[in-house]
């Protein structure tokens, strides 16, 4: 039995991944999935709670699933919660693949660096390609009522499209983490472990004080050097680079581990009498051996950025408003009002997060398990 059949057969390991693919097509296509725009604000609808979904009228006639114009009322006196007015003469349709706010879709941007200024963000965007134009959405309303999943925010903006849109930078983090910091363990962990003597000794002096270093705390002090201008997507790039570089190291050593019993084998020896250079036979025939390691490494070490984007977001130094992003999203759990009167705010956010991160390590465990050779369960 292959891996792939074994991975296949853990129920767990495929409940990870069926979410993780939900998850990632549903941002990659937020223009589509998304309602309305993140950015959007609705008259008079700031910290609406998630829209009721209606399926007879007023006169108790089946007319299939509506909703009405929801808008907040005037503070109550007595119980200090603002009153929803609710306009039931306009019953607005909810339909699937509805036309609504346009949108550009596939859009791609290259940031280029600039001299940095008061007025100079530092970098600027040249589109490479601009994208479709579009206004299909899969869900929405016909009418003037809003289909709030749920709720919106105090910047009466919808909730559900702000999940949907802040999952972009929430989830591809750690996708682009792993692919800056594993090719760059990898090459200096199997060049130490190959080669040995003072090369290894000065590589693994660096990665031990690489690893002493708390990421956290690096970026908490670094961002009082960043400039005030930047943008979020550049806050994005910075905390991706920053954390990929102090991550690196604690894969670099385990690399070097393996490949210090690899480079003794039959096939490494052949490749070296037959005249390899040794960097050629480190990328070809050695670091190959470690792949199932660092497939299963690489899965579990997603989360980590993940969590990364959203504590530093959550503290006010990651992401910065109006982008969204599940860690920024999360910040409204310090509004106590908020967390009391509007709890699912704070946990829609969470709850993503939380999924995410099971379904990575529920994957990672299932890709463990498949890729071990020692398990030779048929």
């Amino acid at each position: 039995m292959n891996w792939w059949q074994k991975l296949k057969q853990n129920n767990l390991a495929r409940f990870g991944a069926i979410v993780l693919l939900i998850f990632y097509l549903t941002v990659i296509f937020a223009e589509f999935v998304a309602p309305y725009s993140p950015f959007t604000s609705q008259p008079d609808g700031s910290l609406l709670p998630p829209t009721t979904i209606y399926w007879r009228n007023q006169e108790g006639e089946l007319i299939g699933p509506h909703v009405y114009p929801t808008t907040q009322g005037p503070v109550s006196l007595e119980t200090g919660e603002r009153e929803l007015r609710v306009d039931r003469s306009q019953p607005s349709p909810v339909r699937l693949f509805v036309r609504g706010e346009e949108y550009r879709f596939l859009t791609i941007r290259l940031p280029l660096p600039t001299r940095l200024s008061l007025t100079n963000p530092g970098i600027q965007e040249v589109v490479l390609f601009p994208g479709f134009k579009g206004d299909l959405h899969l869900f929405g309303t016909t009418g003037p009522g809003k289909l709030n999943l749920l709720g919106t925010d105090e910047q009466a903006r919808d909730q559900f499209s702000r999940l949907v849109y802040g999952g972009r930078i929430s989830l591809f983090i750690g996708i682009v983490g792993v692919a800056i910091s594993f090719p760059l363990g990898m090459l200096i962990g199997g060049i130490s472990g190959y080669f040995g003597g003072l090369i290894d000794a000065v590589l693994m002096r660096v990665v031990e004080v690489l690893m002493t270093i708390p990421g956290i705390y690096l970026l908490v002090a670094l961002k009082a050097v960043f400039p005030p201008t930047l943008s979020s997507f550049e806050e994005f790039l910075l905390i991706t680079l920053i954390t990929s570089f102090v991550g690196w190291a604690g894969l670099a050593r385990v690399i070097r581990g393996q490949v210090l019993s690899i480079k003794e084998r039959e096939f490494v020896q052949a490749a070296k009498v037959m005249g390899g250079q040794p960097l050629y036979i480190i990328l070809r025939h050695v670091l190959p051996q470690t792949a199932s390691y660092i497939v299963i490494s690489a899965t579990l070490a997603i989360p980590s950025f993940i969590v990364a984007e959203a504590v530093l977001s959550l503290i006010g130094l990651g992401i910065k408003p109006p982008d969204p992003s599940w860690g920024n999203m999360l910040s409204l759990a310090t509004n106590a009002s908020i967390l009391v009167l509007q709890p699912w705010l704070v946990w829609s956010p969470a709850i993503l997060i939380v999924l995410t991160i099971l379904a990575f390590n529920l994957l990672g465990d299932g890709l463990r398990d498949a890729l071990d050779p020692r398990n030779t369960q048929r």
